[in-house]
């Protein structure tokens, strides 16, 4: 088995670290509530709900917020 190289303990079943979120410095593509936010945290992008800033965020390595990013450049997620 490899040997894990980041010092945060990872979430169950899911390959993600447990990030602190309470600093993070969460930027916004608008000022209107409920759009999407994003922070950089600790070499992860994390992403929120911008009108429940409660809730859960989603966490993402560089290459997967990379994908993200190029598949919703490219119409992936568009559902017209």
């Amino acid at each position: 088995m490899a040997e894990r190289t980041t010092e945060q303990p990872l979430v169950s079943g899911w390959n993600k670290p447990q990030l602190d979120l309470t600093g993070a410095d969460w930027q916004s593509s608008s000022q209107g509530a409920g759009d999407v936010q994003i922070a950089f945290v600790e070499g992860f992008i994390a992403m929120r709900h911008g009108g429940n800033p409660a809730g859960p965020s989603l966490i993402f390595s560089p290459a997967e917020w990379r994908a993200f990013v190029l598949g919703a450049r490219e119409g992936e997620f568009d559902l017209t």
